[in-house]
């Protein structure tokens, strides 16, 4: 029992002034995490979900001297869910838990004399670490690959051979300096081949290249290449030069 309430204790935030924006408390989300309300008679407390966020279920611990309801307000993406608590006395405590399509909450009710908290909301640090890492991603796919480019220069004679699985590449080309694979856009979301040289014995060399977009940018010419990916069943792609090795250095 001392290590549930001792868990408990830990994982509970209550109000702080820093948290405030007017009179709306806003707590940092987490899961796991209990937040504390205080409410009082007569006075509506107004528990506020993400916008967007459909709400499932509300499920209090003590009904019968606690009024608990919801509503929303907006339209579209804007539309919002609100729960909204009022006890009938003061001294009570009790506790509800919120399911929605996007998370869950735990919230810890207190009600005092007179002093209520006008409305508690949230801040979702997952979800914002996961929109600029989108809004990374997009603007790294838009950036050109490489800058002064001189297209006169671009040689596409390269072949793609061998496995044929979701990451094989669209084609190969060069500058005459550096070597560029581009791949389907999946590429962006999925796992990533690594690439290795292909000695003049047929051993595999390791090679300095980055990731850019959905494009491979190896900082030298090769004559072959080959992209393997797998454990049990291996796929491997071939990528080779077309013309001969003396034409143009590597």
């Amino acid at each position: 029992m001392r290590a549930v309430a001792g868990a408990n204790r830990s994982a509970t935030l209550s109000p702080m002034r820093s948290g405030f924006v007017n009179a709306m408390q806003i707590y940092p989300f987490a899961d796991g995490a209990v937040y504390r309300a205080y409410a009082a008679p007569g006075q509506v407390t107004d528990i506020m979900l993400q916008p967007g966020e459909v709400m499932g279920a509300v499920a209090s611990g003590d009904t019968a001297r606690w009024v608990i309801g919801d509503t929303t307000s907006g339209t579209g993406d804007a539309k919002r869910s609100h729960i909204l608590v009022k006890p009938f006395s003061a001294g009570l405590t009790t506790n509800i838990v919120v399911t929605t399509d996007r998370r869950s909450y735990h919230v810890s009710l207190i009600s005092t004399p007179a002093t209520a908290m006008t409305a508690v909301s949230w801040t979702y640090p997952q979800d914002q670490l996961l929109a600029i890492e989108r809004a990374t991603r997009a603007a790294a796919e838009a950036s050109p690959i490489a800058v002064g480019l001189d297209l006169t220069k671009l040689h596409f004679d390269y072949s793609v051979t061998g496995d044929s699985p979701d990451w094989r590449p669209i084609r190969a080309f060069d500058d005459g300096r550096q070597t560029y694979i581009e791949f389907p856009k999946s590429l962006s979301v999925g796992e990533a081949p690594p690439l290795f040289l292909a000695g003049p014995k047929g051993e595999a060399e390791l090679v300095n290249y980055r990731m850019q977009g959905h494009f491979y940018v190896v900082d030298r010419l090769f004559d072959a290449a080959e992209l393997r990916l797998g454990l049990k069943h291996q796929d491997v792609v071939r990528i080779t030069r077309m013309i001969s090795a003396g034409s143009r250095k590597g």
